[in-house]
């Protein structure tokens, strides 16, 4: 059954990101499989406010802050405020009236605005948890550097605050906890990327909706996912990049350059550890990236994608020793996917991809000792290195477009089909006397 999907999203490209590639990447997927997809997401200065991305009609709608000429002026990207933008309201209710879809997939807080644009509308609605955006004014679930145990008002407020400052943060934590209940009246699916984002997500906030009533909520678990041919060799030239490489081989780190990616134990953990190899850090360079480096650490930065897939090929195993809980961390299948042991962290998204003692190890964040011995034994142990890379390639297979993509062909089909029912059944209900 071929659909008119509208994706709605806070990221899209040209910046850069993994939820903007993943929304992209659906976007085409879909197309090339005979669905008619348009995206809305921010308007950014110096970008089109509509375009054609390979078939796939892309409109870049405005905020109230930048409705007026002038008074954006800077190229940086954009975010969604964590509530309803009337100009964004107004916007994107113009372009689902001309669309017309059948059913709007949304991701981040731009889903506050398409809840509002859809107020006396009967299309279906599937919200992406591909954070902890929609209960955690921070997104990341840390509170003290700790996993939260749930929101509550003013525990909200004061951890807001100590990361944007007292106004941003409290703006920020009323706007996402005063458009929660638009949002979950208005959202009839809620896609988790993976177990974890899921079990908090249940947490906190769906409601009895999802296991309740005559059509419950479906809440699946779906994963990001790579191409198909990610393995194949790119055409692009990459040779600059790669000359960058060490020519030993070393183990590999990609992501942003930020502490709660577990700089400081993977720094501390490297320093322990008895004659290794070179460790190559691909990333971005961010405000609380360290600045002194142990010998052996090497930082490349804006690495394109086909060269950080080459510098998998290179690398002896990666190590992504998050201290947030990853809502999934697509790094990890696509090292994974070019044969190589991953080590990761507990609890997150890494335990759907990582399996402890087969594809790779998971270790407690923040625990250095745990990451030594986990580091040292794949240096010192190559046939347990290749196994789990032959293991780990096989099950990246589950994290690829033939694989996800009809997952969500089902959600949607499923969506508009109760969408219809429950249109028929209140058009068979008796009136009222």
């Amino acid at each position: 059954m071929n659909l008119r999907i509208l994706l709605v999203s806070d990221n899209y490209p040209p910046f850069i990101g993994g939820a903007h590639r993943q929304t992209q990447l659906l976007a085409h997927k879909l197309q090339q499989r005979g669905h008619t997809v348009n995206v809305a997401t921010d308007w950014h200065r110096g970008l089109p406010e509509q375009e054609d991305d390979a078939g796939v009609t892309v409109y870049r709608l405005r905020q109230l802050r930048n409705w007026l000429p002038g008074l954006v002026r800077d190229r940086r990207q954009q975010h969604h405020p964590p509530f309803p933008d009337p100009v964004t309201i107004w916007q994107l209710r113009g372009v689902i009236n001309r669309f017309k879809p059948e059913v709007i997939h949304a991701y981040g807080w731009f889903a506050y605005s398409a809840a509002a644009a859809l107020l006396g509308k009967r299309i279906p609605l599937l919200l992406s948890a591909r954070d902890y955006g929609y209960s955690c004014a921070k997104r990341t679930l840390l509170y003290h550097d700790r996993v939260c145990s749930g929101p509550a008002p003013l525990k909200c407020l004061n951890c807001a605050a100590a990361l944007y400052g007292r106004p941003k943060g409290w703006l920020t934590v009323l706007g996402v906890g005063l458009s929660g209940p638009l949002l979950r009246r208005k959202v009839t699916g809620l896609h988790s990327i993976s177990t974890y984002v899921q079990q908090m997500t249940r947490r906190d906030f769906l409601d009895d909706r999802a296991v309740s009533g005559s059509h419950p909520m479906p809440h699946p678990v779906i994963p990001s996912f790579r191409e198909d041919d990610a393995d194949k060799a790119k055409s692009a030239d990459i040779r600059s990049y790669l000359e960058q490489l060490p020519s030993t081989p070393f183990m590999l780190f990609v992501g942003a350059l930020r502490l709660v990616k577990g700089l400081k134990p993977l720094l501390a953990a490297y320093e322990r550890l008895a004659s290794p190899p070179p460790l190559v850090l691909i990333g971005t360079v961010e405000a609380d990236t360290p600045h002194v480096l142990p010998a052996g650490v090497i930082v490349l930065q804006n690495f394109p994608h086909p060269a950080v897939m080459a510098a998998w090929d290179r690398s002896l195993f990666g190590v992504l020793p998050s201290l947030w809980p990853e809502p999934l961390g697509s790094v990890v299948y696509e090292g994974m996917s070019r044969g190589k042991a991953v080590i990761g962290t507990t609890p997150g998204g890494h335990t759907d991809m990582i399996v402890d003692g087969e594809t790779g190890f998971l270790v407690p964040p923040g625990d250095v000792a745990a990451l030594v011995a986990a580091m040292q034994r794949l240096i010192a142990q190559p046939e347990l290195r290749e196994r789990m890379g032959r293991a780990g390639r096989e099950r990246s297979a589950l994290f690829t477009a033939s694989v996800v993509l009809p997952q969500f062909e089902r959600v949607y089909s499923q969506l508009v089909a109760d969408s219809v029912s429950q249109r028929n059944e209140n058009q068979s209900l008796p009136l009222s006397p």
